[in-house]
């Protein structure tokens, strides 16, 4: 694989973005040579939650070409998806597909589109959550007498990598300062993991239903989301919320090399291991700059 100048879009030796190849479709892939105006394209997610918030800012773009573009996307991020502008028809995976004329893998749609890193569509927030969910999450969490830090520590463990980006809550929780209110914004929380939280109820957990609506609504009602690299950091900033992201040496191609800010997001903030295994220097770097942020 060679990644495309700039733009950290792995293509393969040929210029040409790698489809799911056990997925048969008669109709057309769209690679940016055909006119869009006026056609219908089917673009549908291919990896985890996270690629899927990252990139389906693209679609927008897709659509001002004169596309009318269906979403078909994990059924828990359909709800949210729905509000995603220049999206014409979200199907939930496994739903019957409509009609359409051409289709594109939703992680090869900077190929097709040609993006750059000087061309990366990088709005504060393209995400939308529910107005109604914010306000009961509003309602379910009190008044506000502290900043709230959300947080978020570990990502899918069925991810060959999950052991390298994930932490562990007990090595990370002495760093915290206990002057904020804390809210986990975990959804999977593993049995040791959950020993912890009952122990430290400061730290406030909810049960969260798999649909990423609500999520995102809760993420709404904290003033800076804490995560490692997984999808809980994608969504809060797709949301435009101050996010510091926790990353291990040789973290995802995305979040490009040596940075601390991110060309995608431009409330983010990266945290970086200075040497394998290294987070307890990473904590103690989020804890200081927390400390210094003020809890009003």
């Amino acid at each position: 694989m060679e990644t495309m100048k700039k733009a950290g879009v792995c293509t393969n030796g040929a210029g040409k973005t790698p489809v799911d190849c056990s997925r048969v479709l008669r109709e057309p892939l769209w690679l940016g040579e055909q006119d869009l105006a006026g056609k219908t394209l089917l673009v549908y997610y291919e990896q985890g939650l996270g690629d899927t918030l990252q990139f389906c800012r693209f679609i927008k773009l897709v659509a001002d070409r004169g596309a009318s573009v269906i979403f078909e996307v994990q059924p828990v991020l359909a709800g949210l998806m729905e509000k995603l502008e220049g999206v014409s028809q979200v199907v939930p995976e496994g739903a019957s597909l409509p009609r359409f004329d051409y289709h594109c893998p939703l992680l090869s749609l900077p190929l097709a589109l040609k993006i750059t890193l000087d061309t990366l569509p990088a709005p504060r927030r393209y995400l939308e959550s529910d107005a109604s969910r914010v306000s009961e999450w509003q309602s379910r969490l009190g008044p506000r007498g502290r900043r709230r830090v959300g947080l978020a520590w570990s990502g899918n463990p069925r991810n060959g990598r999950d052991f390298i980006r994930s932490v562990r809550l007990a090595d990370w929780i002495e760093h915290l300062p206990r002057e904020f209110d804390y809210i986990c914004l975990q959804r999977e929380i593993n049995p040791a993991d959950r020993q912890v939280l009952e122990a430290n109820p400061w730290i406030r957990t909810f049960e969260l239903e798999a649909d990423c609506s609500g999520t995102a609504a809760l993420c709404e009602c904290v003033d800076i989301t804490i995560s490692v690299c997984t999808s809980i950091a994608h969504l809060s900033a797709g949301l435009g919320k101050t996010t510091w992201v926790m990353l291990a040496v040789g973290a995802d191609f995305r979040w490009l090399h040596a940075r601390t800010d991110s060309p995608w997001y431009p409330t983010v903030k990266l945290y970086r291991q200075t040497a394998i295994g290294d987070w307890p220097g990473v904590f103690r770097r989020v804890g200081a700059d927390l400390a210094s942020v003020g809890v009003k």
